[in-house]
């Protein structure tokens, strides 16, 4: 006889999905400036301003993938266990994906070399692409089921998590990112590049939403309830009033729709797979659900305690960050670029004589 969810199980559930929705909002839209480092900006100025959107904030928007990787594990150590193992070349991707983006953002600017500048420029690009690309594909699996045996271990070769549902996961966070970004570079910066991206939102918008869409229908076609399918519907409303406010000219508020469009979504899906946190494709009894997942209820009381108190203190400070640091950037806010590191670094590493600082440097 199947153990019903508790309230503390259920609640524990709610809120890894609404971590993941947290991260996916933050962090998608620098993962896709990142992107956009190779696929928006023209020149080296215009790079400098897309980093420096995000400059202040990208390392705390990744908190939120942290703080969900280990919710996971303390609510729920069957579901982590599971999904990290058999989901291992992915994650590993991932990891080595957003270290490399990582060391690229502060590395970048130590050199004023263009050939210098250009490599960290292609690792930001890049490391932003196989994150998206590997947390889409985690988050798909885990919503569409991985070959689980019934110790909860994986069938199959390092592969066999790759399938249609990866990859659509995978374009889903990717194509989402790519118009987050734009959406928020017509938010947060001014001149030409708001033009720009305001422009190219308008344009790519309606493409870049669609594998997320897909993924979003194909779970109410397999589980969806009415309410799951309440909120697709909503996500659906969201979707075009950001677009149709686009093309009005209002950024915030066309920002403030995705982030629904995201929102209603995400939570559509999570709310058409419960209870069940990770699916079999070899046999539904051996799907680990909320109940046969999660820890005692000794540890998710416990686990709900310190929540309470420490996450207004997290969204408080992320708050404050944003706030502090919400002035539109342009390329008048950029300052010449110099060298940060000694000159017998510069010549090791360029292979010319470091150059002079620009006067009042």
């Amino acid at each position: 006889m199947e153990t019903l969810p508790t309230p503390l199980s259920t609640t524990w559930f709610c809120a890894i999905a609404v971590l993941w929705i947290g991260y996916l909002f933050l962090e998608g839209f620098d993962l896709g400036v990142g992107m956009l480092m190779k696929l928006f900006a023209r020149n080296d100025d215009e790079r400098r301003v897309l980093l420096n959107t995000v400059g202040p904030v990208w390392d705390g928007n990744e908190v939120w993938l942290i703080t969900a990787g280990g919710a996971t594990f303390a609510a729920f150590p069957r579901w982590y266990a599971s999904l990290f193992s058999g989901l291992y070349l992915p994650l590993t991707l991932a990891l080595v994906a957003l270290i490399l983006r990582a060391v690229a953002f502060e590395y970048r600017g130590k050199i004023a070399s263009a050939r210098w500048a250009a490599r960290w420029d292609w690792a930001i690009a890049l490391g932003s692409f196989f994150a998206a690309f590997c947390v889409g594909a985690m988050l798909a699996l885990t919503t569409t089921g991985l070959p689980l045996d019934a110790n909860g271990d994986r069938v199959g070769g390092p592969f066999a998590w790759f399938s249609g549902y990866a990859v659509l996961g995978g374009a889903a966070v990717v194509g989402f990112s790519l118009v987050h970004a734009l959406a928020f570079l017509a938010l947060k910066t001014d001149g030409e590049i708001r033009l720009r991206a305001h422009l190219a939102f308008r344009r790519w918008m309606p493409l870049g939403v669609v594998p997320l869409v897909a993924w979003v229908i194909a779970i109410q076609l397999r589980s969806g309830e009415w309410w799951s399918w309440a909120l697709t519907s909503v996500a659906a409303v969201a979707a075009a009033g950001s677009w149709m406010l686009a093309q009005r000219g209002s950024e915030g508020r066309a920002f403030l729709l995705m982030a629904l469009f995201l929102a209603a979504g995400a939570a559509a899906i999570f709310s058409a797979v419960y209870p069940v946190v990770l699916p079999s494709t070899l046999d539904p009894a051996n799907n680990l659900t909320v109940s046969t997942a999660s820890s005692s209820a000794y540890t998710l009381g416990l686990m709900s305690i310190v929540a309470l108190i420490g996450l207004p203190l997290v969204l408080v400070y992320q708050g404050w960050t944003y706030w502090v640091f919400r002035k539109r950037i342009t390329l008048g806010s950029i300052p010449p670029a110099h060298n940060v590191v000694p000159a017998f670094l510069t010549r090791l590493v360029t292979g010319r004589e470091a150059p002079e600082p620009p006067v009042g440097a």
